[in-house]
């Protein structure tokens, strides 16, 4: 990876005073971009297994549990 300095050169950037500044009526210099500096960006596609068969375990256990409460209140 190479390093390029976003920074302007001041001698050679039209536009500027001695300073640094822009006087009044002149755009100053653009920021040069920086595609590596931005964080990485991951797709991800539904949920994930762990916590989905987690859901659905907990569902069975929950539907078992009055099924079991319903059978016993009929006895």
């Amino acid at each position: 990876m190479s390093y390029v300095n976003p920074d302007p050169e001041p001698e050679r950037t039209t536009g500027l005073e001695p300073g640094g500044g822009v006087p009044p009526g002149e755009t100053p210099p653009a920021e040069s971009s920086m595609p590596e500096a931005g964080p990485r960006e991951t797709a991800t596609k539904g949920w994930a297994k762990a916590p989905l068969t987690l859901i659905l375990v907990l569902v069975a256990l929950v539907a078992a549990f009055f099924l079991v409460y319903a059978l016993v209140l009929i006895l």
